[in-house]
């Protein structure tokens, strides 16, 4: 049972934002689902950690979120306390060649900062819509780049609430996986380490990285990004235009005509219709082709 007034009090004692029935979709990159019970923004790892330590032990269900870039709520809402990571979160440090972020920071913001500074190693990683945090949490990659190429340590609230330190040869990166995935914990803070380069070829390589995304993706639509994992031995944007089912829709969600592997939300689409339409395209695929799709958002309900 959630007491608001309670809960209320503690986070103008931390001074962190909170929204009571909040509403995901305003949060989330697929603008679709219900609301939460409260929605709170986290303004540091002491404050995350002292509000963790209030929702376990009343028993309250919580969930995470940044930039909401690989998340699908539910339709009916989430029935508990979300923690958001985003701009309260989101100060960066530099020192040398080595770039350290709050886990709030939007990962575009880090590859800016690390342009200006001259720095290279995260170029193919501009665009990715997403935070720092996520990113990792996921191993996030594009072009031939993820986290793990240029990550050398972070920092995580473990089960017990306490605040811990991992090296990258402790976090069991691969693909689209973390020791952070298996695990009851939150990153709050990434350390990069990059090597020296020239400003404006370091902008190049942003601006053509980009310029691949715009032409190939739809990002005029609300999406989560790749909808399915990649196959081992394919590609699921490959598969699923073998198939045929570029422009399949549920409801408003739609297979995009642009890029296979995205399933965009055309206008009014629910969670429903993009779970409904993602199961529909696992079957046809399995079907057709023997391969499994995997799908890359997560649920939270």
């Amino acid at each position: 049972m959630i007491n608001l007034s309670e809960l209320t009090a503690l986070c103008e004692k931390l001074g962190c934002k909170i929204i009571p029935e909040c509403p995901l979709k305003e949060y989330v990159t697929f603008r679709l689902g219900g609301s939460c019970r409260a929605l709170i923004s986290v303004n540091s790892a002491v404050s995350a950690v002292e509000l963790l330590k209030y929702l376990k032990a009343g028993g309250i269900k919580y969930g995470v979120l940044g930039r909401g870039s690989n998340v699908l709520p539910a339709d009916e809402g989430f029935d508990g306390v979300i923690l958001l990571f985003g701009s309260d979160f989101s100060n960066i440090t530099m020192e040398g060649t080595t770039i350290k972020c709050q886990a709030g920071t939007l990962l575009a913001s880090a590859c800016v900062h690390a342009q200006q500074r001259g720095l290279t190693g995260m170029e193919n990683l501009f665009g990715i819509p997403g935070t720092v945090g996520g990113a990792l949490y996921m191993n996030a990659g594009a072009y031939g780049s993820e986290m793990k190429d240029v990550v050398v340590s972070a920092q995580y609230i473990d089960e017990n609430c306490n605040i811990c330190d991992i090296s990258i040869e402790d976090m069991e990166l691969s693909y689209r996986h973390s020791f952070f995935s298996d695990r009851d914990c939150i990153i709050t803070s990434v350390t990069m380490k990059l090597t020296e380069g020239d400003p404006d070829a370091v902008k190049a390589a942003m601006t053509e990285c980009m310029g691949k995304r715009s032409s190939k993706q739809p990002l005029e639509y609300p999406s989560a990004g790749s909808t399915f994992k990649r196959p081992e031995g394919s590609y699921a944007s490959k598969l699923i235009d073998q198939c045929g089912l570029k422009g399949m829709s549920r409801g408003g969600a739609q297979v995009s005509e642009k890029h296979a592997g995205f399933v965009i939300n055309t206008g009014d689409a629910t969670c429903s219709d993009v779970l409904e339409l993602c199961s529909d395209i696992i079957k046809i695929v399995k079907e057709k082709t023997g391969y499994t799709l995997e799908l890359e958002p997560v649920i939270l309900k």
